[in-house]
């Protein structure tokens, strides 16, 4: 019998590789870290600046949540949106089961209230 406490990591990583076990791999995400983003959500919009990315959840700063985005065309052209509450410290963590789509948002990030 093998006495397991004795094992070293070699014979440990052998024993996986015999045992079918992979090395888990991070998982890729289309979210670039620093980039502003209008993220529609199963219920409204978030604006925000990516920070981390987790297999579940997207981390935004400068965030705000978006209650009237107007025309949506109109919204993502030229940045002006009709009702927008900022986060209070700019930070905010969504899941990403609720995301629907995300663009990138290329005007100012809105952070005061309208």
């Amino acid at each position: 019998m093998i006495d397991i406490d004795s094992l070293t990591v070699k014979q440990l990583r052998e024993i996986q590789a015999m045992c079918g076990a992979a090395k888990s791999k991070p998982e890729a995400s289309p979210y670039v870290i620093g980039t502003a983003y209008l993220i529609r959500t199963v219920t409204h919009y978030l604006t925000g600046r990516v920070t981390a990315v987790t297999r579940q959840e997207v981390v935004l700063e400068d965030s705000a949540w978006v209650a009237d985005t107007g025309r949506f065309h109109e919204a993502l052209k030229t940045g002006v949106v009709s009702e927008v509450e900022p986060f209070p410290d700019g930070s905010v963590i969504v899941g990403r089961g609720a995301i629907v789509d995300a663009v990138p948002w290329t005007h100012k990030l809105p952070r005061a209230v309208k």
